[in-house]
């Protein structure tokens, strides 16, 4: 048995349509294809004696529990998640969806999506609505100041451009 662990704070139940996509597409690829194999090399390995010593029936039984509870999570998530597939009426605001430039005072630039936290990828430089640099963000205007916390401390970044791309909402 493992660690209880406290239950992670909800996030926000806002996604974008491509990112709802995204969700439904691993639905359907874990639901459709990957269980009914998984299940059928269980049902193979089940089938050659001692389960207890049969490391293909072990792994494939944890691989649908893996599957089942992502599955499971998946449907549930799907069904609060509210899909904003529009641009806002105002954009010359930051609201969901936007791409944000910020520029600092040594003039380095940094460009952010806001998009929901099950589609969030740093590495793509899609931030989530719930974190701190976004909650900045919100609601914000061209060229404004924000005071964004880092572990370094404060630091000091203007808006220097807002824009929706209509095919990444």
């Amino acid at each position: 048995m493992g660690r209880w662990r406290p239950p992670r704070e909800k996030g926000s139940p806002y996604i974008t349509a491509k990112g709802a996509a995204k969700l439904e597409a691993e639905l359907k690829q874990l639901w459709k294809v990957e269980r009914p194999v998984v299940t059928d090399a269980v049902h193979e390995a089940a089938k050659n004696g001692d389960r207890s010593e049969n490391g293909d029936y072990i792994y494939g039984k944890k691989r649908l529990r893996e599957i089942d509870s992502r599955v499971r999570f998946l449907t549930k998530r799907l069904e609060e998640l509210t899909v904003v597939d529009r641009v806002p009426d105002d954009t010359s605001t930051v609201y969901f969806g936007a791409w944000v430039t910020l520029v600092d005072d040594n003039d380095n630039t940094k460009c952010y999506q806001i998009v929901g936290p099950d589609e969030f990828d740093i590495a793509k430089n899609k931030i989530s609505m719930d974190s701190p640099i976004a909650k900045a963000l919100l609601k914000k205007k061209l060229d404004d100041e924000v005071i964004i916390k880092t572990p370094n401390g404060e630091e000091i970044f203007y808006i220097d451009n807002i824009h929706y791309d209509e095919n990444s909402i």
